[in-house]
């Protein structure tokens, strides 16, 4: 047996087996959902409204700004990055949303957008948890290049399919490279063979899935409001899970930067009403801004 301690929250106290199933077999990740603790039940309620999660991607970073795929590299926010973090607590406090739990990923971009939002609410109090398997998707050998200059390189359809579709994967980073983040501290008692050189959003399905089950639903269940601010392809492989999209629509989604976006969820914890709902406008992409938003 093969222990994970650290600051990576539930979902990593599990054996090397189950962990390998996850990420280094890449198993078919809505195949395995029967397998994983609690999926396929229904949560005894603790009220009569429905279980309330919302979700927040980050907001802008230095290296969206600079038009660089960030993925797995420690980005910290714009200024624009930070109003959109604050402007995202007011929303919530707006709204009564008032989370009692947090999640995020151990990126510093989240970690700061959750800091920011939960300020403006009053709730910089409340329990928060971290973990590597909400971290946005390992872009591999793209992380730290232009964005332009690749699509220039590969042409729009490869473009778009390493950023929006659900199994391309991006050329593979080495663990040596410069922006692999293969030896950082956050990351050291995740055995190697775990550690991604690169991840497809089925990839990232695979090792949210975990703790969505392990360490979100749980907290769900207990009757409280629960926030998970992250990344834009981690949300959107986890908002195919609640609305049981298909693998061809998940290519249209896009998450917006800095809008909370609210569910109200059953029993079984998928939505009530799919697609959930955002407690501002979302902005209206232009054509050039389609490509050059997902996926932060």
């Amino acid at each position: 047996m093969v222990r994970f301690p650290g600051p990576f929250g539930p979902g990593l106290s599990r054996d090397i087996t189950l962990e390998s199933r996850y990420r280094i077999r890449q198993a078919q990740p809505e195949e395995c959902i029967a397998d994983l603790p609690g999926a396929g039940m229904t949560w005894p309620a603790a009220g009569d409204a429905p279980y309330c999660l919302v979700v927040l991607r980050h907001g802008e970073s230095e290296w969206n700004a600079s038009r660089l795929f960030t993925g797995w590299v420690n980005a910290a926010l714009t200024t624009v990055g930070e109003r959109e973090a604050a402007s995202a607590g007011q929303l919530l406090a707006k709204h009564g949303l008032l989370p009692g739990l947090v999640h995020t990923s151990v990126q510093q971009r989240a970690i700061r957008t959750a800091d920011l939002a939960l300020a403006e609410c009053d709730r910089d109090w409340i329990p928060v948890r971290r973990s590597w398997r909400l971290n946005s998707n390992h872009y591999g050998a793209l992380q730290g290049r232009n964005k332009d200059e690749v699509l220039a390189e590969a042409g729009e359809r490869q473009f778009m399919a390493w950023r929006r579709s659900y199994d391309a994967v991006p050329p593979p980073l080495g663990p040596g490279a410069e922006y692999s983040q293969f030896a950082d501290a956050r990351y050291a008692a995740l055995p190697p063979e775990a550690r991604p050189c690169t991840e497809s959003l089925k990839d990232v399905t695979a090792r949210l899935l975990p703790y969505w089950y392990d360490a979100i639903v749980p907290d769900l269940s207990s009757g409280t409001c629960v926030l998970v601010v992250s990344h834009g392809n981690t949300l959107r492989a986890l908002i195919k899970h609640l609305d049981r999209m298909s693998d061809e629509h998940i290519a249209e989604l896009n998450i917006p930067t800095g809008i909370p976006l609210a569910y109200e969820l059953g029993p079984d914890m998928h939505p009530v009403t799919s697609g959930g709902r955002y407690l501002a406008p979302q902005p209206a992409p232009g054509p050039a801004e389609a490509i050059r938003s997902p996926g932060r």
